[in-house]
């Protein structure tokens, strides 16, 4: 027996006041109980109880040692009933990666829906880049991220959600504007393109698109958001490499022009994604569930 068992005996026979009873709480035999208590008190070269024909009583040594060890048990007791309690009624955390884009555009719609089934789970959101989502969910540090479809899947399971597709936009204004100076030149040569910074994603992916096809923007204007990229297009900076599904209204009523391209980037598939070797929490398996049941 290790000191907490011993600990557990001593407080049975302390809150009983007799060593018989306290063998019947705890289903052993009164003489290992009996020996429990012999050991405890010879580990610590002191008196614990005193015993006579009625049962046993503490003695001052004792009585110190089960104000520690009752409140020991009851902190112990309170932990357990509000463990109890959480899974009862779903309580739990989650932390989630994405990026400023994905939270706003496609997180938020499915969070709404899964804290109406799970109210009482907590979510903490960080956001950031993907790469840095990636790097955290390798490190244990969050329990699910909101990505584009990683290279490597070895150390990652992956929930497709949908694909996206990178398009370039502008005014009708701003285009018609740039045929006017720029006649016989190519878009990517005349205009102002608006770009994601160079540690985004989606940036990397334009820009491999850019090197196989040749393509070499002489004006690149850097914008920290798609949100941000977005509004500069509509006010006619300049041309915006932006995500379809997140200007289809613009799209649809003219307040944007897709710009064709003689090949098209090639669309991208966004979802959930979490660490293979990771912990599933209760709430974990609760959003994996939700999720794969969308």
């Amino acid at each position: 027996m290790n000191n907490l068992s011993l600990y557990h005996v001593f407080n049975a026979v302390a809150e009983t006041g007799n060593i018989s009873q306290a063998a019947r709480l705890l289903y052993v035999s009164q003489p290992a109980v009996s020996k429990s208590i012999t050991s405890l008190e010879e580990s610590m070269n002191l008196t614990l109880f005193i015993r006579n024909s009625r049962g046993v009583k503490l003695t001052e040594e004792g009585q110190l040692l089960y104000q520690y060890t009752k409140e020991a048990f009851d902190i112990l007791n309170q932990g357990e009933e509000r463990l109890i309690r959480m899974k009862e009624l779903g309580v739990g955390h989650l932390r989630i990666g994405v990026s400023s884009t994905l939270c706003k555009y496609v997180l938020l719609p499915y969070l709404n829906r899964f804290l109406k089934a799970y109210p009482h789970i907590k979510i903490t959101i960080e956001s950031q880049s993907t790469l840095h989502t990636l790097k955290q969910l390798d490190n244990n540090t969050l329990d699910i991220g909101l990505v584009a479809r990683p290279s490597s899947q070895k150390t990652h399971v992956f929930l497709p959600l949908y694909e996206i597709e990178d398009i370039f936009v502008a005014t009708g204004d701003y285009l018609d504007n740039l045929r006017l100076r720029e006649r016989d030149k190519d878009i990517f040569e005349s205009a102002n393109i608006m770009l994601l910074d160079e540690e985004n994603m989606s940036r990397m992916y334009v820009e491999e698109y850019f090197n196989k096809n040749n393509i070499h923007p002489q004006q690149v204007l850097e914008i920290s958001s798609m949100d941000l990229l977005i509004e500069f297009a509509k006010t006619g900076l300049g041309v915006g490499c932006v995500i379809k599904e997140f200007v289809t209204d613009e799209l649809k009523d003219g307040r944007l022009r897709r710009i064709p391209l003689r090949k098209p980037i090639n669309k991208r598939e966004i979802g959930f994604c979490y660490n293979k070797a990771a912990y599933l929490s209760d709430s974990m398996i609760k959003l994996i569930e939700f999720l794969r049941n969308k």
